[in-house]
């Protein structure tokens, strides 16, 4: 490990963070949450639209004209894929051994319903240190940050090891393209001995969160069908089963709807032993704001509605190493301004399973299909169709190695460097395929999972925003652990 920085040395890079997000950062990213770059899986036509492209253009362009010493950028187009930035810089100084990977991605969700009538999904807006709209903190910010992090070391002259980024565009829709891209630039990538990603969340905007795992997922369409058109209700109903109704009882064989409990075995793994240290620890720093930060509707009595569990520690492990089950989406169902007395042919919903992170996701894909496919009720027709492109294997979670001695000095020291506290350990619920790739494909590197998404930030959701002093903080800790490469 190389010699710690100077505190001045620390103070320098956080200066320089908080001046390049003012300057450069935040209109950089106020043009690109304008651009509805929705991901592949909600935009099939993405390439037609363009959209994908635009904003990869706009960061590549922003990259190279920082003019950074030694910098190859790569705009990368496999045939058939979503396009990828790959970025390619030397070493510095005396600096040596492995290459730091830094990792990103330009996609976005779509719009969601919901947002504050002053606020909008493609309407950037800076108010009191956050920049609301879709995509900037998932995780748009990451690429202008990561570059920002290897600028302000160089301009101090601190030695770094070479580094290496890849800023894809197919997160979103379970990373499909990313494996065909590891591939293609494995030659080029180098002994790894360090991952940056910069997709992940916070436990507050306090210190710095390393995350210690995160879920898998399967998500896809459940479709019922008892007729091939409505029916009038008064004639249908008690001689046709309600699709409605089928439907219910499938997710009976999956989950037990008085508590949520997921019934399959195979669905559950054992909660590490250090990781449940680890959310014991978290939860003495977050208390009660582990589900007090969710925004939570006026209940029958007046007062908020309840969570599944008070306990913080639960809460935390809950949301993180057990299998959930939430339906995302509906169709076959009209508004009700239309809705009339019909019995309705079919019933669509749009599944989304959260796995623990040690569960294989192509087995929960399979096992899930089974569950809801297998003898149905009535004989009626009914199909399980996973996400296309990635989603029939499913998502395999992701526990991180060990940390070594060095890494887990380093972050301490950065977390109290630029925050003034020492590092938070938290397990995500969100799934980033790229970890599990990357560890099968880089299996002694070390794993540096952090990002912006702090309570309320919301991703995904209405309202979304990026915790600008949180990103300056976070930028200049990255550079700090960067520097701290042995």
């Amino acid at each position: 490990m190389n010699a710690p920085l100077r505190s001045t040395e620390a103070r320098a890079l956080g200066a320089y963070a908080d001046e390049a997000w003012d300057r450069r950062i935040v209109p950089a990213l106020t043009d690109y949450i304008a651009v509805p770059a929705k991901s592949p899986m909600f935009d099939p036509d993405w390439s037609a639209h363009g959209l994908i492209d635009r904003v990869v253009a706009d960061a590549a362009a922003w990259v190279e004209g920082r003019r950074v010493a030694g910098l190859r950028l790569e705009v990368l187009r496999l045939e058939g894929r979503t396009p990828l930035i790959f970025f390619d810089i030397p070493a510095t100084g005396a600096a040596g051994g492995d290459t730091v990977l830094l990792y990103g991605h330009l996609d976005k969700q779509p719009e969601f319903a919901g947002w504050r009538s002053d606020l909008g999904p493609w309407q950037p807006k800076y108010e009191d240190g956050r920049l609301y709209g879709r995509g900037g903190a998932d995780d748009g910010y990451a690429v202008y940050a990561a570059i920002t992090a290897i600028e302000s070391l160089d301009r101090q002259g601190l030695a770094r090891p070479r580094c290496v980024g890849l800023i894809e565009t197919s997160e979103e829709s379970g990373s499909p393209d990313l494996p065909a891209y590891l591939d293609a630039l494995r030659p080029r990538l180098g002994r790894v001995g360090l991952v940056v990603c910069l997709d992940s969340g916070a436990g507050n905007y306090d210190q710095l969160w390393l995350t210690t795992s995160l879920r898998g997922m399967v998500s896809g369409v459940l479709r019922v069908e008892v007729l091939t058109e409505g029916i009038h209700s008064g004639d249908a109903s008690g001689l046709v089963p309600s699709s409605f109704r089928v439907l219910r009882q499938l997710l009976d064989r999956i989950e037990d709807s008085a508590s949520g409990r997921l019934l399959p075995g195979s669905f559950h793994c054992e909660v590490p032993a250090a990781r449940l240290a680890q959310a014991r620890a978290t939860a003495a720093i977050l208390g009660d704001e582990v589900w007090r930060r969710m925004p939570w509707a006026c209940g029958a009595d007046g007062g908020p509605t309840l969570p599944t569990t008070t306990d913080p520690v639960e809460g935390l492990i809950n949301r993180t190493w057990r299998p959930t089950l939430s339906v995302t989406g509906v169709d076959g169902m009209p508004a009700l301004g239309s809705a009339g007395n019909v019995l309705r042919p079919y019933t669509s919903f749009k599944l989304s399973l959260r796995l623990p992170p040690l569960v294989d996701g192509h087995a929960a894909s399979v096992r899930l299909k089974a569950l809801l496919e297998d003898n149905a009720p009535y004989n009626a027709k009914v199909t399980f169709e996973p996400d296309g492109r990635a989603g029939a294997l499913g998502a395999t979670g992701w526990n991180a190695p060990d940390l070594s001695p060095w890494l887990e000095t380093a972050l301490d020291a950065a977390s109290r460097a630029q925050f003034g506290a020492p590092l938070g350990y938290i397990g995500q619920g969100g799934t980033i395929p790229l970890m599990s790739l990357l560890q099968r494909g880089f299996p002694a590197a070390q794993m540096m999972v952090c990002g912006v998404l702090g309570p309320k930030s919301n991703a995904h959701g209405p309202n979304e925003f990026l915790h600008v002093p949180y990103g300056k903080k976070l930028t200049a800790a990255v550079a700090q652990v960067i520097a701290a490469c042995p």
